[in-house]
């Protein structure tokens, strides 16, 4: 009997297992893309935006300003996982992947095109803002998408935190993309860079969206909502429906990316202002130094997916919560000292306790949710975190360094988020080696 390639439940071990190669390969590169487009963003910001669309405003009051049109595309996060959660559970994490590809990377490539302030004013800023907030719903719709076309091709319940940890390794990816790009053309001078030099990288978008298309149309939807379609089961209005039937789960996934979301954004976004004003270190050796973390994380991010499968999900992810909020004490003393090696140094090692988190973080939320709600219920939990951590971050960190006139304040800041995390992490389900594949619960 010939199995149609339309109905993966019915695949043979070896197809199987070719079909989840493609898929864990295509999240992974695809995420990548989108994290390229939203972290080129964040890089630009902290170096040229204040400059170019807000030029008569106090450096801090510029900085400031650059960083909540920044905010705007977090905030923007949790409405693109409404949208795409709900085409995920309704027609599928394939078709729904496209969009957001599609979406994010137009995006970003109209950003390359944007006049600044010199050329028609605020209304620059205005433009840019709109399209940060594009970005933000694509990139919203991206996560959740991404993570269960590799999660639920699993069939070994103990190997889900591995597997559902490489659409996480797109984020190191991306950011190293976004770092080495700006970096390069970084080494225009200083005029050239400002005036079209930054350009550049945003309208490379525009490939980068073809090469991933072109992966993601080559793969099948997934086993688990292929089933759910034979069955009949799908949702009419699974939005709606996750937040009747799976309120603490969202809520408690977006409070245990506390700890993961606000310092990350601090150590890769704000750091580059907090560095040339106050450090008075050259943006190429910031710029490298996120890059050589971003490397490391392409191993460390697997490595922990990894020991949550052994350890258990939630005891791996509580182990990096509380680092984060420890080191964030020693990050900031690291760059205090005003040596060069030394700051390099605390910039490497700033995402290993994020990555604690970030490896086993995908299956720990996703696996809170019933199949049939599982995009709209993980999309949300996760980018809910955005507006209330990763969006705000930069904009309180700059704000408490130029209040207090401390690193301590910002440290202390790191602490207050890893202890939400521990909490809300405590009240999480451990499903760690456990059946997901069905309705195992229904309320």
């Amino acid at each position: 009997m010939s199995v149609s390639p339309a109905d993966p439940v019915l695949l043979s071990s070896s197809e199987h297992q070719l079909q989840l190669r493609r898929a864990v390969i295509a999240s992974t590169i695809g995420t990548a893309i989108e994290w390229y487009d939203f972290f080129l963003y964040s890089t630009v910001t902290g170096l040229v935006f204040a400059k170019l669309f807000f030029p008569h405003s106090d450096p801090w009051v510029g900085t400031l300003e650059a960083f909540a049109i920044y905010a705007v595309g977090f905030i923007a996060r949790p409405i693109g996982a409404a949208i795409f959660g709900h085409y995920g559970d309704r027609i599928g994490r394939k078709s729904t992947l496209i969009a957001t590809l599609l979406l994010m990377g137009l995006a970003t490539f109209a950003v390359a095109l944007v006049p600044t302030y010199g050329s028609i004013g605020i209304w620059g800023a205005a433009i840019l803002t709109v399209l940060r907030f594009i970005q933000g719903v694509g990139v919203g719709g991206e996560w959740g998408g991404s993570v269960l076309m590799s999660m639920e091709w699993a069939r070994n319940d103990r190997s889900r935190g591995l597997i559902a940890s490489w659409p996480q390794f797109g984020v190191p990816c991306g950011l190293f993309l976004a770092n080495l790009a700006v970096l390069a053309f970084s080494q225009m001078s200083g005029e050239q860079f400002l005036a079209w030099g930054w350009r550049i990288p945003f309208a490379l978008s525009l490939i980068l969206v073809g090469v991933g298309l072109y992966i993601r149309l080559g793969i099948l939807e997934t086993p688990v909502f292929s089933r759910l379609l034979a069955e009949r089961r799908v949702e009419r209005t699974p939005m709606l429906q996750v937040i009747k039937e799976h309120p603490k789960e969202i809520l408690l996934s977006a409070f245990a990316r506390m700890a993961e979301q606000a310092p990350f954004y601090v150590f890769t976004a704000f750091v580059f202002s907090y560095g040339i004003t106050t450090l008075h270190v050259s943006r190429d050796f910031l710029l490298t130094a996120v890059l050589a973390a971003s490397v490391l994380s392409f191993v460390s991010i697997p490595v922990f997916g990894h020991l949550s499968d052994r350890i258990g999900r939630k005891a791996m992810y509580m182990i990096g919560a509380a680092a984060t909020g420890v080191f964030g004490f020693i990050y900031f003393g690291m760059l205090g000292t005003g040596s060069h090696p030394i700051i390099f140094f605390a910039i490497i090692l700033s995402l290993i306790p994020h990555d604690m988190m970030y490896g086993p973080q995908a299956a720990l939320i996703a696996e809170s949710f019933t199949g049939r709600l599982r995009y709209s219920g993980a999309s949300l939990g996760y980018q809910l975190a955005s507006v209330i951590a990763g969006g705000p971050a930069p904009l309180i960190a700059a704000w408490l360094f130029g209040t207090f006139h401390s690193a301590t304040a910002i440290a202390a800041y790191v602490a207050l988020c890893a202890v939400v995390s521990v909490i809300a992490t405590a009240a999480m389900t451990d499903y760690t080696g456990k059946d997901i594949s069905g309705e195992y619960k229904t309320t």
